[in-house]
C-alpha cells in the first residue's frame, strides 16, 4: 500500500497541527496490527494510535486521556453489537465513532449511524484511502454535528429568554391595565365626596360653622388619607416591579415601635369595638431595622386583621425574639380566607373571594411580601374560613453594618 494514492492536499494535516489521537477498541490482534500498518504507511506523525482489546478498558482510557476519534469493533469479549456504540455515545457524545465489522450489512451500517456512529467500515475492504478518509470525514461530521447542536441550544435559550421577556411584558401590561382600572374605580369615590363637599361649601352661604367643619373634615379624610394612602401603595408596588426597592437600616427600639403602632391602630379599631392586644415575649436584642418597611409590613397586616374581624372581637399582635431573628405574629378570629385563594393572595390586585363589599385595593399583601423580602425575611399565612387568620413574619436580626441585597425569594 502507498500513500501516493491518497489526495495529500486534502487529507494531510496542516504543518504544525496536532496529530489525531485515535483509540482503537479491537480484540483481534491481527486486525489491530493491520490498522496500525495502514496508518504508519500513510504518515505516523499524523496519527497517534492507542489500542485496547476490551470495551471497559477503552472506557477507562477515555476517562483518563484525550482522544479525537474511536475505532470500534462491534464484536468484543465484553460487549456485542450496537450496544457498544450506545454506551460510548452515552458517555462520550463529543467523540466521533467509526464502526469496524466483518459483515457487509447495509442495515447494520444504517442502524449504527442512527445510534450515533459517524461511519461504518468493513474490515476486509479497509485500505489507506478508505481508512484515512473515514477518520477525517468522521471528525469533520462530528464537528458539524456539535456546531449544529450548539446552535440549536443557543436558539432554544434565546427563544426561552425572549419568551420570558414577552411574558414579563404581558405581566407589565396586565399590571398597567389593572392599575388604570383600580385608579378609575377607587379614586372616584373619594373624589366625588371632595367635589360634592366643595360645591356645597361654595354654593350654600347659610351653612353653619359646625356644618362647614363636617364637610371640611370629609374632604380632609378622603383627600389626605384615602387618596394619599392609595398613591403610596401604587408607588411601592411600582418600586418592587422595577427592582428599586431597598432596605435602609437605622437603630430602632423594636418593642416601643410595635407598641406605638398597635396604639395608633387601636384608634381605628375602637370604632368597631375591636381590641388590639400587643404582647412582647422576652428581651429583644438592640438591632437595626428599616422603619418604613416595618411600618408597611405590620401596619398592613394589623389593619387587615381589624378590617376583617367582627365587631367586639380582638386582634393579637405578638413579638417573639429568637437567637438570630424576630417573629411577628398577628392573629385574628375574623372571616378567614378560602384555601383556594391562598396561593395568589400576595400578588397585586388579588383579594380573597369572600370579602364581599369590604373595601380594598388588593395591593396591601403584595406590598407586605415585597417589604418582607427586602428585609430578607419570610412570611407564612394560616387561615380558615370563619375561624380566622394567623400571619407569621420572620425577620433576621440585622445591624447597621449589615449589607442588604435584594432578595429573589418567592413565597
Amino acid at each position: 500500500m502507498s500513500k501516493s494514492s491518497v489526495e495529500i492536499s486534502q487529507l494531510q494535516l496542516n504543518a504544525g497541527q496536532k496529530a489525531i489521537a485515535i483509540l482503537l477498541i479491537e480484540d483481534d490482534l491481527a486486525e489491530a496490527r493491520l490498522i496500525q500498518e495502514i496508518l504508519r504507511n500513510f504518515d505516523l506523525n499524523q496519527f497517534v494510535l492507542t489500542h485496547v482489546q476490551r470495551l471497559q478498558t477503552g472506557l477507562n482510557r477515555l476517562k483518563q486521556e484525550q482522544f479525537d476519534l474511536i475505532l470500534l469493533d462491534l464484536t468484543l469479549p465484553d460487549s456485542q453489537g450496537l450496544s457498544s456504540v450506545e454506551l460510548l455515545v452515552q458517555n462520550f457524545s463529543h467523540l466521533p465513532i467509526v464502526v469496524l465489522t466483518n459483515t457487509n450489512d447495509n442495515q447494520l451500517a444504517i442502524e449504527a449511524v442512527r445510534r450515533g456512529a459517524q461511519d461504518y467500515l468493513v474490515k476486509r475492504k479497509i485500505n489507506i484511502d478508505v481508512l484515512v478518509r473515514s477518520i477525517q470525514y468522521a471528525i469533520e461530521r462530528q464537528k458539524a454535528s456539535d456546531l449544529l447542536r450548539e446552535t440549536n441550544e443557543n436558539l432554544t435559550n434565546q427563544i426561552q429568554q425572549k419568551t420570558s421577556e414577552l411574558m414579563k411584558a404581558k405581566e407589565i401590561n396586565h399590571f398597567q391595565s389593572e392599575l388604570v382600572s383600580m385608579f378609575s374605580h377607587d379614586f372616584r369615590n373619594p373624589l366625588t365626596t371632595v367635589l360634592s363637599c366643595t360645591e356645597l361649601l361654595h354654593n350654600k352661604n347659610d351653612l353653619l360653622s359646625e356644618e362647614r367643619k363636617v364637610y371640611l373634615f370629609q374632604m380632609l379624610r378622603n383627600a389626605s388619607k384615602n387618596m394619599v394612602q392609595l398613591l403610596d401603595e401604587v408607588l411601592l408596588v411600582g418600586q418592587t416591579e422595577s427592582d428599586t426597592f431597598q432596605c435602609n437600616l437605622t437603630e430602632l427600639n423594636l418593642e416601643l415601635f410595635c407598641l406605638e403602632l398597635a396604639e395608633q391602630l387601636q384608634f381605628n379599631a375602637d370604632k368597631r369595638q375591636i381590641e388590639v392586644v400587643f404582647e412582647a415575649q422576652g428581651k429583644i436584642t438592640q438591632s437595626a431595622w428599616d422603619e418604613s418597611l416595618l411600618r408597611h409590613i405590620l401596619g398592613n397586616l394589623l389593619a387587615n386583621a381589624i378590617k376583617y374581624s367582627p365587631e367586639g372581637n380582638k386582634v393579637l399582635f405578638e413579638l417573639i425574639p429568637q437567637k438570630q431573628d424576630i417573629i411577628f405574629r398577628i392573629q385574628d378570629w375574623g372571616i378567614g380566607i378560602p384555601s383556594k385563594d391562598h396561593q395568589n393572595l400576595f400578588q397585586p390586585f388579588n383579594r380573597a373571594s369572600n370579602v364581599g363589599r369590604i373595601p380594598g385595593t388588593g395591593l396591601g399583601l403584595a406590598i407586605v411580601k415585597s417589604c418582607v423580602e427586602a428585609h430578607q425575611g419570610t412570611i407564612v399565612l394560616d387561615s380558615e374560613v370563619d375561624r380566622g387568620t394567623t400571619v407569621t413574619v420572620t425577620l433576621p436580626l440585622l445591624f447597621l453594618d449589615t449589607k442588604i441585597e435584594r432578595s429573589e425569594t418567592k413565597q
